[in-house]
C-alpha cells in the first residue's frame, strides 16, 4: 500500500490512499485503522507533499562501507547517530535552498523508515512491526561546514536539507531494496540495502535503547558511496526500488 500525503487548491494537507491513478482520501491519520472519506482524486490534480511530517529525523552515519571509506573512515563498532529538524523537511518537487553560507551542499541518497507505533526498547525480532512504510530520502549536507564544526547540526540541519518522498510504501522488505542517485540525469549512487552494516530491524532496536521512538519519526539509514557536489539549477533524483523516485532543484538561498 502506498500512503500519500498532498493538497490540493482547495484542501490544505490530506491523507491518501494510491490506487493507481488516483487517490483515496483517509479521514484523519494513517496510524492504526484506516477510515476512508469516500472521495477519489485524479494524482494528476493534487499536489504531493512530504509524506510525513516527523516529531524527529534519527539519521545514521557511514552505514555503507564504502561510503565510510571515501569519507576516511572506518566503520563504526555501533551505529552513529546524529538528528536533523523537522524544519528541515521538505517534499517532492520542494527546491533544496543552497545557503550562501557554504561552500559545498551534497547529495546523500537514502532509504528512509517511517515508525507507526511508539518504540522504546524494543528486541530486533520485533523492530519491523512498528514500521508504517518506507520512502526515500536526500541527506543534504553542507560538506564543508561538517568538517569545520568538528559536529553535524548545522550542515545537516538547514531548511529543505531533508527532501521525503513522494508517499510511503508499507509493503516492503527494507533488506531487498536499492537505493540510487542522479543529478542531472547521470546516476552517481548506486547501492543496496543488502550491505547495510546495521540493518533496518537492528538500527530500530538500537535506537529504541537509546530514545523513545513515536508516530511520525523518521530514520535515515546511511547513504552508499558516491556522494558530491549539488550546484544551483542542479536537479537530484533519489530513487529506491520498490518505492519511486524523489526529485528536487537546487535553488540559491535568498
Amino acid at each position: 500500500m502506498r500512503i500519500a500525503r498532498f493538497s490540493t487548491a482547495t484542501s490544505g494537507p490530506t491523507f491518501g490512499v494510491l490506487e493507481r491513478d488516483t487517490v483515496a482520501t483517509l479521514a484523519g491519520h494513517p496510524f492504526g485503522e484506516l477510515r476512508f472519506t469516500g472521495e477519489r482524486l485524479d494524482l494528476a490534480a493534487v499536489r504531493l507533499l512530504a509524506p510525513i511530517v516527523p516529531s524527529k529525523i534519527v539519521a545514521v552515519g557511514k552505514n555503507y562501507r564504502e561510503h565510510a571509506a571515501e569519507m576516511g573512515g572506518e566503520t563504526p563498532a555501533a551505529p552513529l547517530l546524529f538528528l536533523k529538524p523537522s524544519t528541515s523537511v521538505i517534499g517532492p518537487g520542494d527546491p533544496i535552498q543552497y545557503p550562501p553560507s557554504s561552500s559545498r551542499v551534497d547529495f546523500e541518497g537514502e532509504l528512509a523508515v517511517v515508525m507507526g507505533r511508539l518504540c522504546r526498547d524494543v528486541p530486533e525480532s520485533a523492530a519491523l512491526a512498528h514500521v508504517l512504510g518506507y520512502t526515500c530520502a536526500n541527506d543534504v549536507t553542507a560538506r564543508d561546514q561538517q568538517a569545520s564544526d568538528g559536529q553535524w547540526t548545522r550542515a545537516k540541519g538547514y531548511d529543505s536539507f531533508c527532501p521525503l518522498g513522494p508517499w510511503l510504501e508499507t509493503e516492503l522488505d527494507p533488506r531487498a531494496v536499492t537505493v540510487s542517485t542522479s543529478v542531472g540525469g547521470q546516476q552517481r549512487q548506486h547501492g543496496s540495502a543488502a550491505d547495510l552494516v546495521f540493518d533496518v530491524a537492528h538500527l530500530i532496536s538500537y535506537i529504541s535503547r537509546v530514545m523513545t521512538l513515536l508516530p511520525t519519526d523518521v530514520i535515515l539509514t546511511g547513504t552508499p558511496a558516491g556522494v558530491g557536489p549539488l550546484q544551483v539549477g542542479d536537479e537530484v533524483s533519489v530513487t529506491v526500488s520498490g518505492i519511486g523516485s524523489l526529485t528536487n532543484r537546487v535553488i540559491a538561498r535568498g
